[in-house]
């Protein structure tokens, strides 16, 4: 088969399976692993595991680690650090202390009988790191389509997959260095990795921001979208071919390159250049993974196939539900982020493919190993969809709790009555809550996030807790009875949730929703929204009017100004006689 026969195959095969998870509403990259399964020698052979696909699909490794390096947020990770490093951190290395205590008791009881196990605790060190990893793309995925990614459980995930992600760059080093290990010489190679991989970080860190902003600022000034890119690309694969040299990894120089990027002004630009570099070669990544799965060793292995995958799973389940509970969280809330951490991930194909490099991993292992992780993977949208049922099953009190904070809510807004229930309590809700309170216009705002919550009662605002997506909180903050609904975050699936709940059940309550820009404005607008208000034109018009005005234009030429803007975007605003009223009110200052 020919190059371009093959590369035609693959997209055919990607176009294919993508189409019917976008169907069946499942995430794209168990298509990607279908269609590697189907196409790959071990099943149709219509394609062969040939090397140069599976070095191209190492570029998609890297530009994973690269994005990963790029959302790198110091004070984001400060802000969860509780999250973070204590059921994040907690997670990975109980599950790696787990692997290492579970080989040994293997090892011990096939002794007893007469058996050999040859396992070593390297190999069970590396396994452990790659089943200690969730999948990022899954359930982030899963979680913004069904708004939860502020909820209670859903920011208990969001830690656990950060520390992950933080976690696989020396895991990338340890993986190697174990393969080079000696039994006298253990923690000299640890210390040797370690001490190479901080010094070129530190060396990169150190230096490295200084230099990567001064050339993206001078590439930039060259005004050529195709000199960034490229330059873009040489600075990820350099980075990544020097860290590989010192004998560390390609993926850790592509996180390292993402890191020094973020610190510049050109992140953003960056995220929108590599986002379809990033995503098509990591599809072929997992391509290339499904080509790997022998159906004859499945077949023959069945069992051992279902073992591997109900052990780490049930496993890690349990291992999550525990740390949340010792961290704080109520029993429902540990039992949604347990089940939605307990599936492989995509960096645990890295690190398996990498102790199988290495030689650490017996090649007889992958397919069985692989199999169980691609099964864990395809089984985490049916267990996420029917959580509240498994949380409702075994934890009768969870719908008890939930429903005595409700009617609390509902007790201590019963008096309140054409009232706006403002949707997120953050900076723009704050704002919002300081204005109705000045006005004294009741309100009532809803958070999902109790520090926010909190930080809203000490202001001696009414914040109450609870999801706006949600109809039980909505009726519970007095929906029926209210004013209006403003929604304060530029969340689009959220607003259009908040949307249909209203039109269904307060269809006369307006709704005023706020978005980054006016890219779906129509579409708020046919889901019901009274108005739409998107932060980059108010920001704009401020910026104009203040400029006006330090130029020396009257005041009340620049409002009027202004408000001829907005009247051309708002619908209120176009009413002739409103218009009037506030011209006549603006001229009465």
């Amino acid at each position: 088969m020919s190059s371009l026969e093959l590369t035609l195959l693959y997209l055919c095969a990607a176009v294919i399976s993508v189409v019917a998870c976008r169907l069946l509403q499942l995430p794209a990259m168990l298509g990607y692993l279908f269609a590697g399964v189907v196409i790959g020698p071990n099943a149709l052979a219509l394609a062969k595991d040939s090397a140069a696909i599976e070095h191209l699909a190492e570029f998609g490794v890297v530009f994973l680690m690269f994005v990963i390096g790029l959302e790198f947020n110091l004070p984001k990770l400060m802000r969860m650090r509780k999250l973070v490093f204590g059921l994040g951190l907690g997670q990975v290395l109980f599950t790696l202390v787990g692997a290492l205590l579970f080989n040994l008791a293997v090892g011990f009881a096939l002794k007893e009988l007469g058996y050999l196990w040859r396992l070593s605790w390297q190999a069970a060190l590396a396994l452990g790191s790659a089943l200690a990893m969730s999948s990022t793309a899954i359930v982030v995925k899963l979680m913004a389509d069904r708004v939860e990614l502020e909820s209670p459980h859903g920011q208990r995930v969001m830690g656990v997959l950060l520390f992950q992600d933080l976690a696989v760059v020396p895991l990338l080093v340890l993986i190697p260095a174990l393969a080079d290990m000696g039994e006298h010489n253990i923690w000299k190679v640890l210390a040797i990795a370690m001490l190479k991989a901080t010094a070129l970080v530190g060396l990169l860190l150190w230096g490295g921001q200084r230099v990567m902003r001064s050339w993206l600022h001078l590439v930039a000034r060259r005004k050529s979208d195709e000199l960034f890119m490229l330059n873009l690309l040489f600075m990820t694969l350099g980075l990544a071919w020097l860290t590989e040299l010192a004998g560390l990894s390609l993926a850790m120089g592509a996180f390292l390159a993402g890191m020094l990027i973020a610190e510049t002004n050109f992140k953003h630009k960056v995220e929108e250049d590599i986002r379809p570099f990033h995503d098509v070669l990591l599809g072929l990544f997992f391509i290339t993974i499904g080509m790997k799965l022998d159906w004859e060793v499945l077949i023959d292995s069945w069992g051992w196939v279902l073992l591997l995958s109900f052990i780490p799973v049930f496993f890690k389940a349990g291992l999550v539900f525990v740390l949340a509970r010792i961290t704080g969280a109520p029993a429902g809330v540990s039992l949604r982020t347990s089940l939605y951490l307990a599936q492989a991930g995509e960096f645990g194909f890295v690190l398996l493919s990498l102790g199988l490099q290495n030689s650490l991993i017996p090649a007889a292992w992958m397919s069985p190993i692989l199999a169980s992780m691609v099964l864990s993977m395809i089984a985490t949208p049916f267990l996420v969809m029917n959580a509240d049922r498994i949380v409702n099953r075994f934890i009768s009190t969870d719908w008890l709790l939930q429903s005595l904070a409700l009617t609390g809510m509902a007790q201590r807004t019963l008096k309140i009555e054409n009232h706006v229930i403002v949707c997120g309590y953050g900076r723009s809700g704050h704002n919002l809550v300081d204005l109705l309170k000045l006005e004294n216009i009741p309100y009532v705002a809803l958070d999902s996030d109790p520090d926010q919550v909190q930080m809203g009662r000490d202001h001696g605002h009414h914040v109450e807790l609870g999801d706006a997506t949600r109809f039980s909180s909505l009726m519970s903050a007095g929906l029926v009875r209210a004013a209006a609904v403003a929604v304060t975050y530029p969340d689009l699936p959220s607003a259009l949730k908040v949307l249909a709940w209203v039109k269904e059940h307060a269809p006369n309550v307006p709704v005023i929703v706020r978005t980054h820009d006016d890219e779906h404005l129509e579409d708020l607008r046919a889901a019901g929204a009274a108005e739409v208000v998107p932060e980059v034109i108010e920001g704009s018009l401020m910026l104009a009017s203040q400029t006006l005005a330090h130029i020396g234009i009257p005041l009340k030429r620049v409002i009027r100004l202004v408000q001829g803007q907005r009247m051309t975007r708002y619908a209120l605003m176009r009413d002739p006689n409103k218009y009037k009223e506030g011209l006549d009110d603006i001229a009465a200052l």
